[in-house]
């Protein structure tokens, strides 16, 4: 597997954007395990495409999250963040709107609020690439598997387990939790939701080192 670093892999993506005839969006899967750097490498992908003369938008995967009264019904609320706690049929929904229709407006996840918000953002007729990005984009399980048919380019980020634990802390650490209720988080929940990213997922066109 080569890893690539960042502006390599911009490199290839604006080729393979500029190589593009059609008028179609072109959809790019960002995908990792959780504390991978997904938000940050989106974003900033996003706004590179665009500075370079193709405009672009990000599609967060964690805006199809359950709503916690969904997710407490199903005795899932624990496992937020796992597979299961997704409404994949509704985020293949907004990739087949995306492919098909010029204007959609699309949810996102609130991390502030722990929640998702429905037609939060707008994406207009000239964004013509989609980042969509989410830790489960390339699982290789049903009815994850679906989704990949509509990704033109599929990206995986590469990061050791043992950094990722430290990250899972550090960010849990930021909700005001104690020790016991982090734990519970990245132990029983986050970190193996993180391996399993790493074991099951389809193989990617481009692996990015982070």
């Amino acid at each position: 597997m080569k890893t690539l670093d960042y502006y390599e892999l911009l490199s290839i993506l604006t080729y393979n954007l500029d190589q593009n005839n059609s008028q179609n969006r072109y959809f790019i899967a960002l995908a990792g395990p959780p504390a991978s750097g997904k938000s940050t490498i989106s974003n900033k992908l996003n706004e590179d495409l665009n500075a370079k003369g193709f405009p672009s938008e990000i599609l967060q995967m964690d805006g199809f999250h359950f709503d916690d009264a969904i997710l407490n019904s199903k005795n899932l609320l624990p496992r937020k963040g796992s597979p299961e706690t997704f409404d994949v049929m509704g985020l293949k929904n907004f990739l087949i709107r995306l492919a098909n229709e010029p204007e959609v407006v699309i949810p996102i996840f609130d991390r502030s609020l722990e929640l998702s918000r429905s037609s939060a953002v707008t994406i207009t007729e000239n964004k013509k690439t989609i980042i969509v990005e989410g830790n489960y984009l390339l699982l290789n399980s049903h009815p994850w598997n679906t989704l990949v048919d509509y990704f033109d380019s599929s990206i995986m980020i590469h990061c050791e387990e043992s950094i990722l634990e430290k990250r899972l802390i550090e960010r849990w650490k930021g909700f005001d939790l104690n020790q016991d209720q982090i734990n519970q988080k990245v132990y029983e929940n986050d970190l193996p939701n993180g391996v399993s990213v790493i074991k099951n997922s389809i193989k990617a066109d481009y692996y990015l080192q982070n």
